[in-house]
């Protein structure tokens, strides 16, 4: 049904007259207006605010790296960082295997909203993870990007 409406709407809309359909009427906006919104909804479905008051573009390149703690060495941990940063966000960089101390090193680069949401999504811990999975963020540190990585890659033994 709605693929039948939408498609007589485009119909209709470009021999030039629309009638309502269901109650519902085609509006033309001017492109700048229908950016802006299109990008504000962007910003919320995303979590975040419409009005980004650190002034820093979220579509910037950016690096970071994060130091995690906790059942860094456990598989289903590492896959499931490797699922977040790569398949889903879209970022690139490297997972380090644990030292001695239970820390592993997340390397990330990509987008700066894409990073920030990662980074949000390590600290919500063992509740985004699941089972009996820890994770805590310990520390994040700026990087340059240096663009050497083509995916998002988590390294299991010592070199």
């Amino acid at each position: 049904m709605t693929v039948a409406v939408s498609a007589f709407v485009m119909m209709m809309a470009f021999f030039g007259s629309v009638p309502p359909v269901h109650g519902f009427t085609l509006t033309a906006q001017p492109a700048s207006q229908s950016m802006a919104a299109a990008e504000t909804r962007q910003c919320l479905t995303l979590g975040m605010a419409a009005d980004d008051s650190s002034g820093a573009d979220p579509n910037e390149i950016v690096g970071k790296r994060i130091i995690v703690t906790g059942d860094v060495n456990g598989g289903y941990l590492r896959t499931c960082i490797s699922n977040e940063a790569g398949r889903f966000r879209r970022l690139l960089g490297t997972m380090s295997p644990p030292d001695d101390e239970g820390e592993a090193e997340i390397y990330v680069e990509g987008k700066r909203k894409m990073i920030d949401g990662f980074i949000r999504w390590c600290q919500k811990g063992d509740k985004s993870v699941g089972l009996s999975q820890r994770l805590t963020v310990k520390e994040v540190i700026d990087e340059e990007p240096t663009g050497l990585y083509d995916g998002f890659y988590v390294r299991t033994g010592r070199d």
